[in-house]
């Protein structure tokens, strides 16, 4: 560790997440309980400890620049980490209890989720875990979830949104497949190869067309909505699927095809109902998962 390099103090980086998370010093200031001239005091302390500005200053609203947006997950990493220190410290961790049902597609469900269950039992043992595989946007405002893991930033503005990844996603199929219908080629005909479908086909069409896949709905004979499902098609040989790198490791028997194609962009955002901010069992898993999915 080198400890000369750490220069700047925690107050100073709390009042930074507090101010990005509340999005006004105000705000900010109400929420760690300090007024909002020791807000800005500290932020222009730490702007200055680390040689950057973390935000840009209209009237009474402000907005984090690259800069700020480089450190705010490293922040929340602190941020975690003091959390649990003091959880821990004072024994509160093993109070922890209740349940926390957390709903995400059933790929992430089966294959991202699990390895997270170890650190929260350590952290919190006493806590229920529901997971809800399912595909559909389950209702936060209507508490259907505590915690939705999704691909697609919700629209409401009362929830709390966390973008947490970004995976590069790509085709993905195994032996038995190229053995049969040979490795496909960006710019060859592609009318022999088969793909296979999660969800509508022409809304999956409309998706690889652009990337410059001459296909038709003949190339989706097999659909289904369940990505399990889909990916265990592949897997047998039937058909070429779409993946994320992530999840595509955990199973060596696939290799990636059409290469020539750069990977699309697959964003993940944690999302929770406001209550985030006053539940302690909510808050912990919402950063355990942060921590587990940004990996």
């Amino acid at each position: 560790m080198n400890w000369n390099s750490i220069s700047f103090d925690w107050n100073q980086a709390r009042s930074f997440l507090a101010v990005a998370e509340e999005r006004s010093l105000s705000a900010a200031a109400a929420a760690l309980g300090v007024t909002q001239p020791t807000i800005t005091r500290q932020i222009a302390a730490l702007e200055e400890d680390l040689g950057v500005i973390l935000f840009e200053r209209t009237g009474r609203s402000v907005a984090l620049t690259q800069a700020g947006l480089d450190l705010l997950d490293h922040v929340r990493t602190m941020a975690m980490g003091a959390n649990m220190m003091s959880l821990t410290a004072s024994g509160k961790s093993q109070t922890i209890e209740g349940q926390v049902r957390i709903t995400a597609s059933d790929m992430t469900a089966a294959y991202l989720l699990p390895p997270m269950l170890a650190q929260l039992k350590m952290s919190a043992p006493n806590l229920e875990v529901d997971i809800v595989a399912d595909s559909n946007v389950r209702d936060l405002l209507l508490r259907e979830a505590d915690i939705a893991v999704r691909h697609v930033r919700p629209e409401q503005s009362n929830l709390t949104t966390k973008l947490v990844c970004e995976d590069a996603t790509r085709f993905y199929a195994v032996r038995k497949y190229t053995d049969t219908y040979g490795f496909p080629k960006l710019g060859d005909s592609l009318s022999q190869h088969q793909f296979v479908s999660f969800g509508d086909v022409e809304r999956m069409l409309g998706y690889l067309r652009p990337a410059g896949l001459d296909l038709t709905t003949r190339n989706f004979r097999y659909v289904s909505q369940s990505q399990i499902v889909e990916w265990e098609i592949a897997r047998n040989g039937h058909g070429i699927a779409i993946m994320s790198d992530r999840i595509a490791s955990k199973f060596p028997e696939f290799g990636p095809v059409l290469t020539e194609i750069e990977p699309f962009s697959i964003p993940t955002w944690l999302v929770a109902h406001r209550e985030l901010h006053t539940s302690r069992r909510i808050r912990l898993v919402f950063d355990l998962l942060s921590e587990s999915l940004s990996l």
